[in-house]
């Protein structure tokens, strides 16, 4: 028999108002967390078309953020507490504040030296800095140093990949032609670049010279427009070149102080030891079935009698009387020492040496950084990659007087915010040099790499990533 609850009645029909009541709850949720989804997706959506009004470093992980943190920490540590010494433009005690571009050359000599030339220059490779000069400026024939410049522009084309040393060069009946010092080449033969660039360093070939010029510039002509050009780009603002080989001719000179300038950027091809260093060699000369043996000794008895010798070039002619642009290395320090219009040839040797003691007894140099040299990551935003290494633009070198090295500090200040894109070289700081806490240099920070903008898939997947992990 049924009997009528009232009471019970009533629970039942609470219980399922109280169900629906949760499942109201239970789908309102449902919808505010729909909801918030959508609003996420397309809050993130604006973030990348926007181009991150919040920032992309904002949401990158802390772990990642101080990884890169510890790591250029680390690396700015360990450069401050490297000691080394003075600035690219400033050295203690004597020197002169010369920019290696500049054409200021006044004379310097703080130690009282007296040269028998009548110019001389003595120049730091790795500063720039004037370290002597004795009438510096002056403009004077300066005879097969102006070979320098010639073998500047070849070592240059060969960086830009334009030649190669292994290129096969033909020999002009103008370059056959030419007198003085030379390797007897017939028109016709050909010869490997190297070997003509051999026969410039060591035994001074005028027809080499020609020969060079034509294959890089198509005539002699526009091969001399581009080696004023470039004297112009380095500052040498003594200089007008009218020839390859300084054979005699009007209005063809330079000075002491801008053949040191040329000679500092030629030295810095290290190929270029090879040829310079070497005393003796051989190579074949003549057209095919006549050809002859021809013996290289070199003309530079610096190599010879001088310890670190690794270089230069020797001219003379009676109007230019005896030159030379001598170089020596020692530990890490590289001098170059230019005579011009000394009396004989062993006097030339003998002031170049004079000039080479003198500089490495009163200065040292100590490499400061290596071109290339990783100092720190660096974030690219919106970048990819996203990091890449901030690396020295240049090799950086600083000179100081003797025992004065201690005091030289450097610090790395990278830019704060760097976009995309970045190119390889382009600069992102800078290595900071202090010499007693007071800064004396700057020197470029650049990429190490590309950085292209990353694309709207790749800044969705990053921000994703970041969020989830």
């Amino acid at each position: 028999m049924n009997i009528f609850n009232r009471s019970s009645d009533k629970r039942r029909v609470g219980k399922r108002i109280d169900r629906l009541k949760k499942r109201a709850i239970v789908a309102k949720t449902m919808h505010k967390v729909t909801v918030i989804r959508v609003m996420s997706i397309f809050m993130i959506g604006l973030l990348v078309i926007g181009g991150g009004a919040v920032g992309i470093s904002s949401i990158i992980p802390d772990n990642l953020n101080k990884a890169a943190d510890t790591k250029d920490n680390e690396m700015m540590s360990v450069d401050k507490a490297v000691n080394t010494s003075a600035s690219q433009s400033t050295v203690t005690g004597g020197a002169a504040t010369v920019n290696p571009k500049s054409g200021d050359s006044g004379d310097v000599n703080s130690a009282g030296l007296v040269v028998d030339a009548k110019a001389a220059v003595l120049m730091d490779v790795g500063s720039g800095t004037v370290l002597f000069s004795q009438n510096g400026a002056d403009r004077l024939p300066p005879a097969s140093v102006t070979k320098v410049m010639t073998m500047l522009l070849a070592m240059e084309a060969i960086d830009r990949g334009q030649v190669k040393l292994t290129d096969m060069v033909t020999i002009s009946e103008k370059s056959a032609s030419m007198g003085g010092s030379q390797m007897y080449m017939e028109p016709g033969e050909q010869h490997p670049l190297e070997d003509l660039m051999k026969g410039i360093s060591m035994v001074s070939a005028n027809d080499a010279c020609v020969a060079v010029a034509e294959y890089l510039s198509g005539s002699v002509d526009i091969f001399v427009e581009n080696m004023n050009a470039r004297a112009k780009e380095l500052g040498m603002e003594n200089t007008h070149f009218v020839n390859t080989n300084g054979l005699p001719v009007a209005d063809h000179y330079t000075s002491a102080h801008d053949i040191a300038i040329m000679s500092c950027e030629l030295i810095k091809h290290k190929k270029t030891h090879d040829w310079f260093t070497k005393w003796q060699d051989t190579m074949l000369v003549g057209l095919p079935g006549k050809q002859t043996e021809f013996g290289l000794t070199n003309t530079n008895r610096l190599i010879k009698q001088y310890t670190g010798a690794n270089g230069i070039k020797t001219g003379f002619t009676q109007e230019a009387g005896y030159c030379l642009s001598g170089s020596a290395t020692r530990d890490d320090m590289t001098l170059i020492a230019v005579v011009l219009g000394c009396p004989s040839s062993k006097v030339r040797f003998a002031e170049a040496a004079k000039l080479l003691d003198y500089g490495f007894a009163t200065y040292d140099t100590v490499k400061l950084a290596d071109k290339g040299e990783p100092h720190g990551l660096i974030e690219i935003e919106k970048g990819e990659p996203n990091y890449i290494n901030a690396v020295a633009g240049e090799d950086i070198s600083i000179l100081v007087k003797k025992g004065e090295k201690d005091a030289v500090t450097f610090e790395v200040e990278q830019d704060k915010k760097v976009k995309a894109p970045v190119k390889k070289g382009d600069k992102v700081g800078d290595i900071v040099v202090y010499q007693n806490k007071k800064e004396i240099g700057r020197y470029p920070l650049v990429a190490e790499e590309n950085s292209k903008k990353a694309s709207l898939v790749q800044l969705y997947k990053r921000l994703v990533k970041n969020m989830v992990e």
